[in-house]
């Protein structure tokens, strides 16, 4: 797949890129993405939930009347969770949500989210740019110049650039970060996906690595 160079001001550079077709290529893994992004919201879970056993709950441990005789059910105690302000039967406590997953199913289903993109024409390849200094206006001329300001991007950077970075965090619809942190999920959570130049080198290099 063959794609023409942008730069930041919306206009062709005349340079164009192909995009290997083992990765943007593939026929997507449905289950391979649903597993990922799966594991990728788990992850986000912070499992600190809790709630009050019967041990835990304050309030009086007397015997509200005795077990016979009363023409009532049995009841032992006030903190039961049959009685308001009592216990919580089988509430949430404390928990680790995350779970692992096959590094190779991993890796197909980042791809299979790239292959959607390209199938959708949702790839953009930005010549490399670089930011002075932090600067969100930049940030958002740039994304009128390719005409994404409306649309949620995500930028993918070589390598971890902290001006363009903090350019972009405060904008809703705008995520940056670079090849080695991109997952799945952000590929799909994003309706443009941006690549600079020498983000692509280093994608190709992740996800076809053998290890």
């Amino acid at each position: 797949m063959e794609l023409a160079v942008v730069n930041t001001s919306g206009s062709a550079t005349g340079k164009k890129v192909t995009l290997s077709d083992s990765i943007y290529g593939i026929e997507p893994n449905d289950h391979a993405i649903y597993l990922d992004v799966k594991q990728y919201l788990a992850n986000q879970r912070q499992g600190t939930h809790s709630s009050l056993e019967k041990s835990t709950v304050s309030g009086s441990t007397k015997k509200l009347h005795r077990q016979k005789g009363t023409g009532g059910s049995r009841k032992g105690s006030v903190k039961s969770g049959t009685f308001v302000g009592g216990a919580r039967i089988f509430g949430p406590h404390p928990r680790d949500y995350s779970f692992k997953l096959n590094k190779k199913l991993k890796q197909l289903a980042r791809k299979s989210a790239l292959a959607y993109k390209a199938k959708d024409n949702s790839i953009t390849v930005l010549e490399n740019f670089n930011m002075d200094e932090p600067k969100t206006k930049n940030y958002i001329n740039i994304l009128n110049n390719l005409k994404f300001s409306t649309e949620k991007t995500l930028l993918v950077l070589g390598d971890y650039n902290e001006s363009i970075y903090r350019s972009s965090r405060n904008l809703g619809k705008a995520q940056v970060m670079s090849a080695k942190d991109l997952n799945t999920y952000a590929i799909l959570n994003a309706a443009q996906l941006i690549l600079t130049e020498g983000s692509i080198e280093k994608i190709e290099e992740i996800l076809n690595s053998e290890k």
